[in-house]
């Protein structure tokens, strides 16, 4: 697959500012974005409207469990969920017969970071404010990861109860690519790239400063916050942010289960790969623990 990706240029997009702005018309169309027909068979989907947004929720056909998982997807804040994305959610859902729901929360340049955390407390408030902390489980990919980590950190500054669950899959935390390490890290990601993702954030962020913790929660507090787990490869840019995070949370004495794959790409843990079923089900394991059946 890395093969694949760099015969197909995969990563211009994010190597280049100029093809990422090319890529944002053909990656927000709002009808590429639905649950295909294969995940339909898999789970039930039902579809509501939330600030505007699509909300897609899934749940199984049989064995339901307590647990619901609020997903946010990845795609820099300025790309659509994509077709791997539901497959995951559809594979979660029926390994572990938990519910799972997705806003398409609105992306950038049309719009800026407060338009999307709106939405994103609002399904919050709406789909898992009324459950018991212990059956409520954020989780993101990427820029999807960052969402998960600010709305934790903006319950927990409310006095809310913090989710049982806080599962971070090769997040975005810090859109400033500030970090020396990922100049190096830049030349074995077959995805990513430090230009593409600095012009997303910049997109993202308006006139915020990047380094603010509602855009990059990496420099926020992260203590007091629920259970918090991170899975990362060695073949991403956002590695050395996942590493700076692990060790903040240990210096504010807030434990992260925390699992480093060698060789991965970016996201890899979301597609159908024999080397991401090991992830998953550890992943799985993370939305049964402690559940009500």
């Amino acid at each position: 697959m890395i093969a694949a990706m760099r015969v197909t240029r995969r990563k211009q997009t994010f190597a280049d500012v100029a093809k990422l702005h090319w890529s944002l018309e053909p990656r927000q169309q709002p009808a590429d974005a639905e649950p295909p027909d294969s995940v339909r068979e898999q789970v039930l989907v039902t579809k509501q409207e939330i600030g505007d947004r699509p909300v897609y929720t899934l749940r199984p056909r049989r064995g339901y469990s307590s647990r619901h998982v609020l997903y946010f997807h990845g795609g820099a804040y300025v790309h659509q969920i994509q077709k791997d994305h539901w497959s995951f959610l559809a594979r979660l859902v029926t390994e572990t017969g938990c519910t799972a729901t997705a806003p398409l929360y609105p992306l950038a340049p049309t719009n800026r970071y407060d338009d999307t955390i709106a939405v994103v407390k609002a399904v919050y408030k709406e789909k898992l404010s009324g459950l018991h902390s212990d059956d409520q489980i954020l989780m993101g990919d990427s820029a999807g990861g960052g969402l998960a980590l600010v709305l934790a950190q903006s319950l927990r500054d409310e006095g809310s109860p913090q989710p049982k669950e806080i599962v971070l899959l090769s997040p975005w935390l810090d859109i400033t690519m500030s970090d020396p390490a990922q100049h190096e890290y830049d030349k074995h990601d077959p995805y990513l790239g430090i230009p593409g993702l600095l012009e997303a954030g910049r997109l993202y962020a308006g006139a915020l400063d990047p380094a603010d913790p509602l855009v990059s929660p990496l420099t926020g507090d992260l203590t007091g916050l629920g259970s918090l787990s991170v899975f990362i490869g060695t073949r991403d840019v956002l590695l050395s942010d996942a590493r700076r995070f692990r060790a903040k949370a240990a210096a504010a004495g807030v434990p992260v289960e925390y699992w480093e794959y060698e060789d991965m790409f970016h996201a890899w843990m979301i597609a159908s790969l024999p080397e991401a079923k090991k992830a998953s089900a550890r992943i799985a394991d993370l939305i049964v623990r402690g559940g009500r059946r």
